[in-house]
């Protein structure tokens, strides 16, 4: 017994270095997500607690270059202040993203879980009406409700939630359906236990981190078709600043100042690129456990 323990400690202390290693947060999820903290930290909080112009006022000198005291981002041929009017975009582009994605997965994950716990023809009805809705490409289904909802941010999320809530539903059936027949499925079920409180119990958490990755994955793709409505005069009506009519309204004036459009295109840019990074970390990350 003894002549075998030290044959043990290499493959325990392998394990213990693997779970510290599984424990300390990467960099690659680090840096992007860092960059995003402080964004939704800025659009949210910095209005609050420091004194800042409108976004819709006009009350500066305009066409002021970027740096100017007083104006990070210079001010526009209006005369809005650039950065303000960044950081109310912002809020509305994370509001719209974030809002998606969380009706996708509460909306979306209920009914795929229930259609894969009834199965028979009520899963066959639920999964056919959306595949109906999935056989459309994304931004056309949000430019024809967004057209006769109306042009305002609240409708905008309702209009893109029409292709991530069937979206957010095939990946919860394909999860539920992994689930059904696990030990603990079948013995809360000898049980006597209900569907609704074995969904909550036990379904969701097991399926929660797969819905959340694919979530955040989602993020970028509703933050760039919510910029196209905006861009196409079917999202946030200007004067109110968001990113996509920031870079519409700025494209009349690339000639004399491409900062306009620019800037606005560049934190849009990197957010889709945070939101991807992230959301590819995790995913990477809980596939290992």
């Amino acid at each position: 017994m003894a002549a075998g323990a030290p044959e043990l400690a290499v493959p325990v202390a392998a394990r213990e270095r693997a779970v510290r290693r599984h424990r300390r947060v990467p960099l690659e999820l680090v840096l992007p997500g860092g960059f995003l903290v402080v964004l939704t930290a800025a659009c949210f909080l910095w209005p609050l607690v420091r004194s800042m112009p409108g976004p819709i006022n006009g009350n500066f000198i305009p066409d002021l270059p970027a740096l100017s005291p007083g104006h990070l981002f210079g001010t526009d041929p209006i005369g809005n202040d650039v950065f303000a009017r960044i950081l109310y975009g912002g809020r509305v582009s994370l509001e719209v993203g974030l809002g998606v994605s969380f009706l996708g997965t509460v909306v979306g994950g209920a009914i795929g879980a229930y259609a894969a716990f009834k199965g028979g023809i009520v899963q066959a009805v639920i999964m056919r009406v959306l595949d109906v809705f999935l056989a459309f490409p994304a931004l056309v289904i949000a430019l024809v409700v967004a057209d006769n909802l109306g042009k305002n941010e609240l409708d905008v999320i309702w209009a893109i939630s029409f292709f991530s809530i069937p979206a957010n539903a095939r990946i919860a059936r394909a999860a539920t359906l992994r689930q059904i027949n696990q030990p603990f499925m079948v013995a809360a079920r000898l049980g006597g236990a209900r569907d609704g409180w074995m969904l909550a119990r036990h379904v969701a958490p097991n399926i929660g981190p797969q819905l959340l990755t694919f979530s955040l994955l989602g993020v970028p793709v509703v933050i760039l078709i919510e910029a196209a409505l905006d861009f196409l005069s079917l999202g946030v009506p200007p004067p109110n600043p968001s990113w996509g009519n920031m870079i519409s309204t700025g494209y009349q004036y690339l000639s004399s100042d491409p900062a306009l459009v620019i800037i606005p295109g560049a934190f849009l840019l990197v957010t889709v690129m945070c939101f991807n990074l992230v959301g590819d970390a995790l995913r990477a990350r809980w596939d290992l456990q």
